[in-house]
């Protein structure tokens, strides 16, 4: 079982991922995650991204995708990967496609938690008072916005056009939009 767990910034994908990950036994791959484990070791690779990220921009697709092939490598033996935060480009989508092709592996199904604009920005910005993340602030976050519509939201139409885009209320009560994700999972086991 492949998931991709997809959303605009802010939209949970984080909190329902750690849920999904114990749930179904699947490897976490959240490149959000991944980036700031290198920045914080200051890797070669977290230094060059370091200033990408603090501004609200996007890592190139070559870092990203080698760093995401060699973590499913890796993982084989899981029971499946449930991806957050990638891909975020319909390029990055084509090269997921691959990579997994490569391993005799497919995407299962695509969950795209839906939130209105307004009550992401306010979810960001009380998380930003309490995580510490240098992009919870206003303006990093109007840019992740300006970038998701430009550069992301194209991927729904990709995975819309593959029959595996799931479309979830990502508004309530955590239990309940796990629950939610869980449905539409259990569906296509």
């Amino acid at each position: 079982m492949n998931i991709i767990l997809f959303g605009p910034p802010g939209a949970g994908k984080g909190t329902q991922s750690q849920q999904l990950k114990e749930k179904y036994g699947l490897t976490y791959l959240s490149t959000g995650d991944i980036l700031r484990e290198e920045m914080a070791a200051e890797t070669e690779i977290g230094k060059k991204v370091k200033d990408i990220i603090s501004k609200g921009g996007l890592v190139s697709d070559e870092i990203v995708v080698s760093i995401i092939k060699g973590r499913v490598g890796a993982n084989l033996k899981s029971a499946g990967f449930l991806f957050d935060g990638f891909p975020r480009t319909v390029k990055q989508a084509e090269m997921l496609d691959e990579i997994m092709k490569g391993f005799s592996l497919k995407i299962n199904a695509v969950l795209s938690l839906e939130v209105p604009e307004d009550i992401l920005i306010a979810r960001m910005l009380e998380r930003g008072k309490t995580s510490g993340r240098a992009d919870d602030n206003i303006d990093s976050i109007r840019h992740r916005f300006v970038e998701y519509k430009e550069k992301t939201a194209p991927v729904l139409d990709y995975y819309k056009k593959q029959g595996n885009l799931i479309g979830i209320n990502g508004v309530g009560e955590i239990s309940e939009i796990f629950n939610n994700l869980c449905k539409e999972i259990d569906n296509i086991r």
